[in-house]
C-alpha cells in the first residue's frame, strides 16, 4: 500500500528523458501538460510541476539557471492572479509554492516574476519604437550648494559585535553587529545616520567564483558576506560633514526572511530600533559604549536618518513607521520606550511590498534606471502612497538617477570591490544587448560614478532632513537643479508634499473630459493605464497583491491633432492662493522628444487663463527597464493673478496638446511654494492584519474571524480586499477604523468533513485610504485539511493479453477524495524474457505518452515513458490501459513492467512492479 501523493502534471501523461542517466536528470524539469478532465492541449510551460509531499499539493517551477538572492520577491503567476511568493531551494534553481484550494483548472498562463520582470522568459522588445535611440537628458543647471563635497571633521572608524537577538518567527538568533563611521573631536551632539543594507547573498566560499549560499550561520569553510561594510564611502562623507554613522548587519535575516509574509520588514523594523535603543542607551551611558562610540563624537538621538537598501529600505520604512505607531506586541521584538526621532529616510532602490509609506515622515527615494533586481522601481509608492493619507506636509521626493544598477550602491555588492563574489544585477546578453543599460552603453554608469551619485544625494537629504537646509532642497524636490558631485550622473526629481497644496489628483470623484481616467492596475487593457503589450513598464504602476485595485488612476491623454484640450475637475474647487506655481507630474512615453502642452486653470467664476506651455521629453527606455516615469513640471501662477483669477476657488485644470501627436500621462498637479514645512506627525488608527490557523474538522460548521487588530488613535479610512481562495477573484470595501474596534469584520465559515483535501487561505490585503497607517497588509485564515491520505494502489486489470488487445492496470484509492490526486508510474526494463518494443503498441498512444516514434525500434522503457495518472474528486481509480498492435511476425511471449515511482522518476522503495505479458496471435 502507498499513501496517497497529490502529486499532478498531467491529465494523461508526462515526458521525461529517461533514456539513461542524463535522462534521469532531466526528470526534475519535465514538459508538461495541466492538469484536466477535458483536454490535454493546455500545456504548462517548460521547468513547470506539480507534486506534494505528505498530502501537500506544490507548484514546482525549476530553471536550469540559478536565480541570485536578492531582494525582489520571487511570485507565481496564473495571467494577472497572484497565486504567492515561492519557497526557493537551497540551490536556487527549484521554487515551490502550496497550492492550497487553487484549482487546477486556474493555473493558465503560468509566469514567474519578481518586481515587474518575468524570470521564465526574456523581456519582448520586438515592439521597441522604431528608430527612437535613447537620449541622455540634458544637464540640469547646478545647484548653489553641493552635499556630495567631503566636510571638515576628521573620522573615526571602528566596528561592534553583540549578542545576537531572537526575533518573532525566526528561529535562528540574529547578529547586532555594525560598522561605525563618525566625526572625531566634534563638539556637542551630532545627528545619527543609520544604514541598512538589503537581500543578499549571506555567506560565500573564500578562492570561489561563485559558491554564494542563503545560510545563517555560515558553514565550516564559508564566510559571512560583509553586506553591511558596502555604505563605508557613504558613511566616511556623512562623518566628514558632522554626522555620526552606523551601518547594520542583517545577515540572519535575510537567510529566513522567505518565510515572513511581509518579506522581514518587521524584523528589520525591529533590528534597527534595537540598535537604536543601544545608541539611547549609549548616550546616557558612555560608559558602558563601545570603543568605538566612545571615541566618536556623542549622537543627538533627536535627529536620525534611517537609510535602507532594497528591503532594507521597507524595512527602515517600517522602523519609522513602528517608532511613531508601536506594532502588535506579538509580532515585534522590541520592547521598550522610544527614545529616539525618526526626522526622514532615504530608500534606495527599494520594495515595499505592503505598500504602506509612512506619510508624516519625509523621505527620500532613489529608483535606480538600470535596476535589475526591484526592476519595477515599485518603491515610488513612497512617494505616490503618501498622497492624501495625512497632513502631507512631510516631502517625499523621488530621485530617478539614469543609468544606475540595484547593486552598485553597495561596494559590496560590485564586482572589483566585494570580498565575495558579485555581478551586475541588470545582466547583459551579448547578441541582445540593452540599448539604455548595457555596460559601455551611453546612458550606462560606472560603478564609481554611480556610488558617488548616491553618496551626494544621501548627503543632500540629511542636510535637508537633519541639519535644515533649505538650500538643498532644489536637489530633491523637482526644482531641476543638480549637484555637481554627482556629475556625470543625470539625474531627475520630483516630488509631493512639503508646501505643496490644492492637489488635482484623478481619482475621489475626479471627472476628465478630452483624456480618459485609467486604473494603474486593471486586467483589462481599455481600464489599464498602460496595455500589457507595452515594451517596458511604469514605476507608478506597480503591481501590489490583487489584479484590480481601486484609487490608483491617472490621466491618459492621447493626440493625433494637436489642440483638444482635456479638462480635469475635481470633485469641489481647490486653493492655489498661497502658491506661487503649478506643479504638474506627466510622463511620456520613453525615447520621445518634443511633448508639448498649453496649461490652464478655470475658476468657479469661469474665468479661464492659459498659465503658460510646458514641454517633456521622455526617459530613456527599454523593454527592460521602468522608465514612464513622471517629470516635475512647473509653470508660474502669475498670469492667474494679473488676469484676477479666484485662486481660492480653481475647478478645472486643462493639458492642450500643442505636439502635432503623442500619448502622456498625468499623474497630478500640485500648487508649489518654496521652502520646508515644519513636520508634524498626526495621531493615527494603526491597522495590522494577523492569520489564524485552525482544523477543518470532521463534522458540522464553525465560522472564525480573520484576525485585525487596529491600534492608535482617531479615525480613518482603509480599503480591504477580499482574495476569494475559490475564483481567484477579489472584493473590496471601504471601511472606516478606529482603535479596538472590530470595523474589519472578515468572517469565514469552514465545514467539517471526513474527506482528504487540501489546506484553504482565507486571505485580505489591507491599504490606507485617508488618515490611517497600515503595518502588516495582508493576512488571513488558514483553514488545514486534518483528513487522512487515501491509500493508493496499483493493480492488475488484464496483464496477460493476445496482440491487438490491450494490458490494463487500475490505479486505486481507498476512498473517494475532494482533490485529483496524481501518482506516477514509470516503465522500467524487464529482468526475464523479451521486452515489448516501440513497434509493439500503437504508433499514437506512443506519441501521446512519450512524443516519441516508433523507428528505430527500441524496448518500450528506453522510449521516455514516464505517465502520471489522475483520479479526480470523487473517483476512486483511473485505468492505465495499453493498446498492442496485431501484426504477422511470428514472436515469443514479450513483457513490460510497470512501477510507482516518486516525483524525480525513482520507483518507490515499497511499491509494486507489476509485469503485463502479451502472446503472439495464433
Amino acid at each position: 500500500m502507498i499513501r496517497a501523493r497529490r502529486i499532478c502534471v498531467t491529465a494523461v501523461a508526462v515526458l521525461a528523458a529517461l533514456a539513461g542517466s542524463p535522462g534521469l536528470a532531466q526528470a526534475e524539469q519535465p514538459y508538461t501538460s495541466l492538469p484536466s478532465s477535458t483536454t490535454d492541449d493546455n500545456l504548462l510551460p517548460p521547468g513547470w510541476r506539480i507534486d506534494g509531499e505528505g498530502g501537500a499539493r506544490e507548484l514546482v517551477w525549476r530553471t536550469p539557471k540559478a536565480v541570485p538572492m536578492g531582494d525582489a520577491r520571487v511570485e507565481f503567476r496564473a495571467g494577472d492572479r497572484l497565486l504567492g511568493a515561492p519557497t526557493p531551494a537551497r540551490d536556487g534553481k527549484t521554487f515551490r509554492l502550496a497550492l492550497g484550494g487553487t484549482p487546477p483548472e486556474q493555473l493558465t498562463d503560468l509566469h514567474v516574476m519578481a518586481a515587474g520582470r518575468r524570470l521564465d522568459a526574456a523581456a519582448d522588445d520586438t515592439h521597441r519604437s522604431g528608430s527612437r535611440v535613447p537620449r541622455m537628458p540634458a544637464q540640469a543647471p547646478a545647484s548653489g550648494v553641493d552635499p556630495g563635497k567631503p566636510g571638515s571633521y576628521r573620522t573615526v572608524t571602528g566596528k561592534y559585535d553583540l549578542d545576537p537577538v531572537r526575533l518573532p518567527g525566526f528561529g535562528t538568533p540574529v547578529e547586532m553587529t555594525a560598522e561605525v563611521v563618525a566625526p572625531k573631536g566634534a563638539t556637542g551632539s551630532r545627528p545619527l545616520a543609520l544604514f541598512l543594507h538589503g537581500r543578499h547573498g549571506t555567506c560565500y566560499k573564500p578562492g570561489s567564483e561563485d559558491d554564494v549560499t542563503g545560510d545563517w550561520p555560515c558553514a565550516d569553510g564559508y564566510k559571512p558576506i560583509p553586506s553591511y561594510l558596502g555604505y563605508l564611502r557613504d558613511q566616511q562623507l556623512l562623518a566628514s560633514q558632522g554626522y555620526v554613522t552606523v551601518s547594520i548587519s542583517a545577515n540572519g535575516i535575510n537567510a529566513q526572511d522567505w518565510g515572513a509574509e511581509d518579506g522581514g520588514a518587521q524584523a528589520r523594523s525591529t533590528l534597527v530600533r534595537k540598535h537604536l535603543a543601544r545608541w539611547a542607551d549609549w548616550t546616557a551611558h558612555r560608559s558602558s559604549a563601545p570603543a568605538v562610540v566612545r571615541e566618536a563624537a556623542k549622537a543627538d538621538l533627536s535627529r536620525v536618518l534611517l537609510v535602507g537598501h532594497s528591503r532594507g529600505g521597507e524595512g527602515v520604512n517600517r522602523a519609522a513607521m513602528d517608532s511613531l505607531y508601536p506594532p502588535p506586541a506579538a509580532e515585534d521584538g522590541y520592547r521598550g520606550p522610544v527614545r529616539w526621532k525618526v526626522r526622514g529616510t532615504v530608500l534606495i532602490g527599494p520594495t515595499i511590498f505592503g505598500q504602506n509609506p509612512v506619510a508624516d515622515v519625509p523621505s527620500v527615494t532613489l529608483l535606480p534606471g538600470c535596476d535589475g533586481d526591484v526592476s519595477d522601481l515599485q518603491g515610488e509608492n513612497f512617494v505616490d502612497g503618501t498622497r492624501g493619507i495625512s497632513r502631507g506636509t512631510a516631502l517625499h521626493s523621488a530621485v530617478y538617477m539614469v543609468g544606475a544598477n540595484h547593486n552598485y550602491f553597495n561596494s559590496e555588492w560590485t564586482p572589483g570591490e566585494a570580498v565575495a563574489p558579485a555581478g551586475d544585477d541588470f545582466g547583459t546578453d551579448p547578441e541582445k544587448p540593452d540599448p539604455v543599460c548595457t555596460p559601455g552603453a551611453a546612458t550606462r554608469l560606472t560603478a564609481a560614478q554611480q556610488h558617488k551619485a548616491g553618496a551626494t544625494y544621501i548627503a543632500a537629504a540629511a542636510r535637508l532632513f537633519l541639519a535644515g537646509d533649505d538650500r538643498v532642497r532644489p536637489l530633491l524636490d523637482g526644482s531641476g537643479k543638480r549637484a555637481p558631485s554627482a556629475d556625470p550622473a543625470r539625474v531627475l526629481t520630483h516630488a509631493v508634499g512639503g508646501r505643496r497644496s490644492g492637489g488635482f489628483l484623478p481619482d475621489g470623484g475626479t471627472k476628465v473630459t478630452g483624456a480618459r481616467l485609467c486604473s494603474a492596475i486593471d486586467p483589462d487593457p481599455a481600464v489599464a493605464c498602460l496595455d500589457p503589450e507595452t515594451p517596458g513598464s511604469s514605476p507608478h504602476f506597480a503591481w501590489w497583491e490583487t489584479e484590480q485595485e481601486t484609487g490608483r488612476s491617472a490621466v491618459d491623454l492621447k493626440w493625433s491633432v494637436p489642440g483638444t484640450a482635456a479638462r480635469i475637475t475635481p470633485a469641489k474647487p481647490l486653493s492655489l492662493r498661497d502658491s506661487q506655481k503649478l506643479a504638474l507630474r506627466v510622463f511620456v512615453p520613453p525615447n520621445t522628444t518634443g511633448t508639448k502642452f498649453d496649461v490652464s486653470v478655470t475658476d468657479s467664476s469661469n474665468r479661464r487663463v492659459t498659465l503658460g506651455s510646458v514641454r517633456v521629453d521622455g526617459l530613456p527606455g527599454s523593454a527592460r527597464t521602468a522608465s514612464y516615469w513622471a517629470q516635475e513640471l512647473r509653470v508660474p501662477l502669475s498670469a492667474a493673478t494679473r488676469a484676477g483669477l479666484d485662486l481660492r476657488h480653481v475647478k478645472s485644470l486643462e493639458l492642450t496638446p500643442r505636439s502635432q501627436s503623442g500619448q502622456a500621462w498625468l499623474m497630478d498637479a500640485w500648487g508649489w511654494a518654496p521652502g520646508t514645512s515644519a513636520v508634524k506627525a498626526a495621531a493615527l488608527p494603526r491597522v495590522d492584519v494577523g492569520r489564524t490557523i485552525v482544523k477543518e474538522g470532521d463534522s458540522g460548521t464553525r465560522t472564525y474571524q480573520v484576525p485585525v487588530e487596529i491600534s492608535g488613535h482617531g479615525s480613518g479610512q482603509v480599503r480591504v480586499y477580499l482574495l476569494d481562495p475559490d475564483s481567484g477573484r477579489t472584493e473590496n470595501r471601504l471601511v472606516t477604523v478606529r482603535p479596538g474596534s472590530d470595523a474589519i469584520d472578515v468572517p469565514v465559515e469552514v465545514k467539517g468533513d471526513t474527506v482528504y483535501g487540501d489546506d484553504v487561505e482565507h486571505d485580505i490585503a489591507v491599504k490606507a485610504v485617508h488618515n490611517a497607517v497600515v503595518g502588516k497588509h495582508r493576512g488571513g485564515l488558514t483553514v488545514e485539511d486534518d483528513d487522512p491520505e487515501p491509500v493508493i494502489t496499483l493493480s492488475p486489470v488484464a496483464d496477460r493479453v493476445t496482440e491487438g488487445e490491450t494490458l490494463t492496470w487500475r490505479l486505486s484509492v481507498d476512498a473517494p477524495t475532494g482533490v485529483d490526486i496524481w501518482q506516477p508510474v514509470r516503465v522500467l526494463p524487464v529482468t526475464e524474457g523479451a521486452e515489448l518494443s516501440t513497434k509493439d503498441v500503437d504508433p499514437q498512444w506512443l506519441m501521446d505518452w512519450s512524443g516519441d516514434v516508433p523507428d528505430p525500434e527500441r524496448p518500450l522503457s528506453d522510449a521516455s515513458l514516464w505517465v502520471w495518472l489522475n483520479i479526480p474528486p470523487g473517483s476512486t481509480g483511473v485505468d492505465f490501459v495499453v493498446p498492442i498492435v496485431r501484426d504477422q511476425v511470428a514472436e515469443p511471449a514479450e513483457s513490460m513492467r510497470l512501477a510507482l515511482t516518486d516525483y524525480d522518476a525513482e520507483p518507490l522503495p515499497d511499491g509494486p512492479v507489476l509485469t503485463g505479458t502479451v502472446l503472439d496471435h495464433p
